[in-house]
């Protein structure tokens, strides 16, 4: 029995002791554990704070380098711009220069054409003018007056015939009706009847035309 005791008593404190170890060994582990929590809780803060500065310093250089390319975008697109506005203003320029040339040389033509218009015309009447003194030069010492108005009317017809060579026409206008186109109203009169009324009756100044354009419009007196 004493035996029995002194190795109860020997067991319970190798007991202890084993106890005691083992709640060392925990402490320890837990406080490595504790430790090693709070080791990976700083590296994990750690690196949390590296790549918060990774992705503000990625994020600052992509908005940098978007600007760049945002930038050298604009600049070729101005370029461009620039090089349009070149190639449109030099051929607003030969454009200009082309009609300015054109309207020199059409303003040039038109003169010649009035020149020699107004030359051919001249030409055609000193034939007109040499049979008026002719005729002025005999009229001097001839007592024939019908000789005198037959040289008369032989001038005249002459100077019509070369009208129309010139597609000069009398503009017709006793009898016909009032036209503002081609006739002139000088006055009014009443009409002697009721078919009269808005016609000419009588033409105080011939109208002529060249071709379908008046050149003098007609002075008449219209019936109302």
């Amino acid at each position: 029995m004493a035996e029995e005791i002194k190795n109860e008593e020997n067991v319970m404190p190798e007991n202890e002791n084993l106890e005691a170890e083992n709640t060392d060994n925990l402490s320890a582990e837990t406080s490595e554990t504790a430790a090693n929590d709070e080791t990976l809780a700083e590296n994990d803060a750690t690196e949390t704070a590296e790549n918060d500065e990774k992705e503000e310093k990625k994020s600052f250089f992509g908005r940098k380098n978007k600007k760049e390319e945002q930038l050298k975008e604009m600049t070729e697109k101005y370029a461009q711009l620039e090089k349009q506005k070149k190639e449109l203003n030099d051929k607003f320029l030969l454009l200009y220069s082309e009609f300015d040339n054109y309207k020199k040389r059409t303003n040039r033509e038109k003169l010649d054409l009035m020149s020699t218009a107004s030359e051919k015309v001249i030409v055609n009447l000193l034939p007109v003018i040499d049979d008026f003194e002719r005729a002025i030069k005999a009229n001097e010492n001839l007592e024939d007056i019908q000789v005198m108005k037959d040289g008369f009317n032989l001038i005249y017809n002459k100077l019509l015939n070369l009208l129309k060579h010139f597609d000069v026409e009398e503009i017709a206008a006793k009898g016909e009706v009032f036209d503002t186109d081609f006739h002139e109203a000088v006055t009014h009169f009443p009409a002697p009847t009721e078919d009269d009324k808005g016609k000419v009756m009588d033409v105080t100044e011939k109208g002529y035309k060249i071709k379908d354009k008046v050149i003098r419009y007609a002075k008449v007196v219209v019936a109302q």
